[in-house]
């Protein structure tokens, strides 16, 4: 990417609009060019890609579907195969894993996506980041990371995912000021290093970037997640939302006041039920345009993840639009007892119960065609109170409901969540007829 976009968060909105108006035209007609799935959506609803001249044009446009992805994913290949270096792979809804092919530019667009990122929690060379994240499995992510933090010129110490005794010995001996890794995962070490005696607290660890959970709420608190690791352990918390399909990430500033979106990498809007934009504020469905994509571009894709979007200024000074937490995914949505509810809610009660050692959450629907929900808990240890009704209670006082509790030991509950080829903890299982 071009160092003349390097300022663009902190233009106007003006101007902000008008580059990602001039880049998804030449985006469009890229697709015109070399994408046989959007040459065929461009025919069969006579589209002329050079009519849509502005940001408010692409509402004339029909979404992308993640079962687009699986059904006809060769066809979104826009360059020939000999351009391709790496083969990525994600999960979909129907089950088969959806590829996504990307050229050299597009790992140049990735590295440049995630140097960007890492400036906002204040990474400039000098630093050292302990990477706790996969690099294989064909995995995107992890390789961005790397991939980004070597671009800013900062040390890399690719530790991989897991294994607290490792984690622990490579922060005595290296010395990291920053961590990168699944929030939750920084309890486990938490909890190794005060079994282990540990002075953690003195640590040379300042700064943790999370990724794949939140740590805020959607407003912009820490969540039961977020005060857990803060009250243990007292250092910068910044969270990330990213995604393969973007290939791009919403990083917060210092502030902690949102995702802030890279107006060079994305297009993105936030939709209601109905298929419109919802007012700023509003939660809706995320959907996503990629700018700059060679491989595998995107249109108006729906993401399937829940949040809102805020236009104000930053307290950074950054005018470029800022993500919320993601609420939860729009699939997952759960109706029970006549209370909306989405699993992060769940959650963040279990996280925040100190006797709750692991869980999963199951949802099924019922003979009544309504939606059933019971939460499967493994307990620290035996106490003087009935668990289950207190956690009940404290369901009732988050969400207003309380769904039905199991209780099953702490082994059993690992091996349920730990199914061998998942890159993390499975801890919903949506059992619902669709």
């Amino acid at each position: 990417m071009s160092s003349e976009y390097s300022d663009i968060e902190f233009r106007s909105p003006a101007e902000i609009q008008q580059l990602q108006e001039q880049l998804l035209s030449k985006q469009l007609q890229y697709l015109q060019a070399n994408s046989a799935f959007y040459r065929r959506m461009f025919a069969e609803h006579r589209i002329d890609v050079s009519k849509i001249r502005t940001l408010d044009d692409l509402r004339n446009v029909p979404f992308t579907e993640k079962a687009d992805l699986q059904l006809h994913n060769a066809d979104f290949l826009c360059v020939e195969e000999t351009r391709i270096i790496d083969y990525i792979t994600t999960s979909g809804t129907l089950g088969d894993p959806v590829t996504f092919a990307c050229t050299e530019n597009d790992l140049q667009r990735l590295a440049y996506n995630e140097a960007v990122s890492f400036k906002f929690a204040g990474l400039r060379p000098g630093n050292k980041v302990q990477l706790m994240v996969t690099l294989d499995k064909r995995f995107m992510a992890g390789m961005a990371y790397f991939l980004g933090l070597r671009k800013l010129g900062v040390g890399v110490i690719r530790v991989g995912n897991g294994i607290p005794e490792l984690q622990w010995d490579t922060i005595k001996r290296l010395k990291p000021d920053t961590l990168m890794c699944i929030p939750s995962f920084i309890l486990r070490l938490i909890e190794y290093a005060e079994a282990h005696g540990i002075d953690y607290r003195n640590s040379s660890v300042k700064r943790i970037i999370g990724i794949g959970e939140g740590m805020r709420d959607i407003n912009f608190e820490l969540n039961s997640l977020g005060r857990k690791i803060k009250e243990k352990w007292d250092v910068e918390l910044f969270a990330t939302y990213s995604s393969t399909e973007m290939s791009a990430t919403f990083s917060e500033c210092q502030y902690g006041c949102g995702g802030h979106l890279h107006p060079e990498l994305l297009v993105v809007e936030i939709i209601g039920e109905d298929g419109n934009p919802v007012p700023p504020g509003e939660v809706g469905e995320v959907v996503i345009t990629t700018l700059g994509v060679e491989g595998m571009p995107l249109l108006r894709f729906k993401t399937g993840d829940m949040a809102a979007m805020y236009y104000n200024e930053c307290q950074c000074g950054r005018k470029s639009p800022r993500i919320s937490p993601i609420v939860g995914r729009k699939n997952h949505m759960i109706k029970y007892k006549g209370t909306t509810l989405y699993p992060p809610a769940l959650v963040d009660v279990l996280n925040n119960t100190d006797y709750v050692e692991n869980y999963f959450i199951t949802v099924s629907t019922t003979d009544n065609e309504t939606d059933n929900v019971v939460i499967t808990v493994g307990l620290r240890q035996q106490s003087n109170f009935d668990p289950i009704k207190d956690l009940k209670d404290r369901f009732r006082t988050r969400v207003r409901v309380a769904p039905e509790i199991a209780v099953l030991p702490v082994d059993v509950i690992n091996q349920i969540t730990h199914p061998a080829m998942s890159r993390k903890p499975v801890t919903l299982f949506d059992n619902r007829s669709k």
